[in-house]
């Protein structure tokens, strides 16, 4: 990370608290009292247990087991986090660990890494991602695996619509566009048995 982003971090994280404890101190005993500070640390403490150990340790990473209970109350913790839906943390979680380097820098430069999605219950599925460069040859597409629980494994390819290189990829096929919306998201439907 180039210096002046570090300090630019640094500054970002310091302020906001700096700007805290000067609120408190100032409002104390008109607007902020003991109670208020109780209330506020226990309210931190739940959600950031909910979000370090509940969407990033168990639920994003699979770290450990626990009961269906348990793990609703750390979803429920982190969501007081007010971070995003759970279905949106783990996703976009999970690509930040496929798109970063070794050293957890982003592949800006090319799309050499990769992410791994589950489905909710209902086998609905979310992926949100960069849109991948155009090589020799190829067209922009995303690699894609898809496999039910106990079934067969289906490796395919998506494409977006109305890309140049459509025509002239030998692999393009039409039945694999994406639907794309008027903000830039796609879908897809897969059917597998």
């Amino acid at each position: 990370m180039p210096p002046a982003q570090r300090v630019g971090n640094l500054l970002g994280v310091t302020f906001p608290f700096v700007g805290f404890v000067a609120a408190v101190i100032l409002l104390w005993g008109r607007a902020v009292g003991a109670a208020d500070l109780a209330v506020l640390a226990v309210g931190y403490a739940v959600s950031g247990i909910g979000v370090t150990v509940g969407f990033h340790r168990l639920l994003t990473h699979g770290a450990f087991r626990t009961w269906r209970p348990v793990r609703y109350l750390f979803a429920l913790a982190g969501s007081l986090s007010v971070q995003g839906s759970v279905i949106d943390w783990v996703a976009d979680h999970r690509m930040h660990h496929a798109h970063a380097d070794e050293e957890g820098d982003y592949d800006n430069q090319g799309f050499r890494y990769r992410g791994h999605q589950f489905t909710d219950a209902e086998g609905r599925w979310r992926l949100e991602t960069i849109v991948p460069a155009v090589y020799p040859g190829r067209t922009r597409h995303l690699h894609v695996k898809v496999q039910p629980t106990g079934g067969r494994l289906l490796t395919t390819q998506l494409y977006f619509p109305h890309e140049p290189e459509n025509p002239r990829d030998g692999l393009f096929r039409d039945e694999l566009v994406l639907r794309m919306s008027a903000r830039g998201e796609g879908a897809f439907d897969f059917v597998v048995a």
